[in-house]
């Protein structure tokens, strides 16, 4: 009975022993640094990874983020030195590099973001009040991210905190602002487009009414080209006439009468009021075109009534 009791009193020593030697030890990890805190008031700061010793139940571990952290802060308007006002969005990173004062002031990674945007805040408006909206936008844009980073970086030293960069995400005109440039910006562009189209209707003008005259001219010289052309082939088929005429006047005559009777007593359009004994109808009374004394007509005759 007396073994029993003794066995079961060092069964519960050795988990005693091993419940107090847990809580006697923590674990740092790499991206970790360790504030130990004994009844409230700090003891020491561990920045190297491992496992280190605590007093049990008295000591609290308190983990601290040593890796660089991100602050987003909200959107804001700022009047630059020129009156023109700016939607300025920027952010942060920054890193704890004093846990102990960290903790004391801030407490907590949210109690150190909502300190840092009011420092960021009050940096940008200090800063880019005191420039001009083309320096923000283009100008000076990177020497005004560096007044700002060294005047928060300045600022949150006092509560532990290394600003390692700031950032103007966006800096630019509000949006009724931005409408107004916009709306400004598409007058001018369709202005300009008006432009360049009458310009353009101007030259298709000119170029049409120059086309016009060149036409005209062209055609004015085709013209008159192929009339010299028509009135020396006319000159020419007269000539050829008279050459003709010239060396046989009677087969001439007979050649120039059959053409007349063609042209003239085509079927369903003949229309002659003629006496039969006419100079016309020469070579139907006389094959040899042989007129009778009483109604000889000059030799042309033929020719004459060939043509109607």
């Amino acid at each position: 009975m007396r073994l029993n009791f003794i066995g079961g009193v060092a069964a519960v020593l050795v988990v005693a022993a091993l419940i107090i030697g847990y809580a006697s030890l923590f674990a740092v990890y790499q991206t970790q640094q360790v504030l130990v805190v004994r009844l409230g008031q700090p003891v020491r700061v561990v920045s190297e990874p491992g496992l280190n010793v605590k007093v049990p139940f008295i000591d609290q571990v308190i983990a601290i983020d040593k890796r660089i952290l991100d602050l987003e802060a909200p959107a804001q308007e700022v009047i630059a030195s020129d009156q023109k006002r700016l939607v300025v969005d920027a952010f942060a990173r920054y890193r704890i590099k004093d846990p102990l004062r960290f903790y004391q002031s801030l407490g907590s990674i949210q109690g150190a973001n909502s300190q840092l945007t009011i420092l960021l805040n009050s940096a940008l408006r200090r800063v880019l009040g005191e420039a001009t909206f083309t320096n923000v936008v283009r100008d000076q844009r990177s020497e005004l991210m560096e007044r700002i980073l060294g005047l928060v970086d300045k600022e949150a030293a006092g509560y532990g905190i290394s600003v390692v960069d700031v950032r103007i995400r966006r800096a630019d005109l509000p949006e009724q602002n931005s409408q107004a440039v916009y709306q400004r910006m598409q007058t001018e562009r369709a202005r300009e487009a008006a432009e360049f189209r009458a310009q353009g209707a101007q030259r298709a003008q000119e170029i049409r009414s120059r086309a016009d005259r060149e036409v005209t001219v062209l055609v004015a010289e085709a013209t008159s080209k192929s009339e010299q052309i028509r009135g020396e082939g006319d000159a020419t088929r007269n000539q050829i006439f008279a050459d003709a005429f010239n060396q046989d006047a009677d087969f001439f005559a007979f050649y120039r009468s059959m053409q007349a009777y063609e042209s003239s007593m085509k079927s369903g359009d003949t229309r002659l009021l003629l006496k039969p004994d006419t100079n016309f109808f020469r070579f139907f009374n006389d094959p040899s075109g042989k007129m009778p004394a009483a109604s000889a007509a000059p030799a042309a005759a033929p020719a004459a009534a060939a043509v109607r």
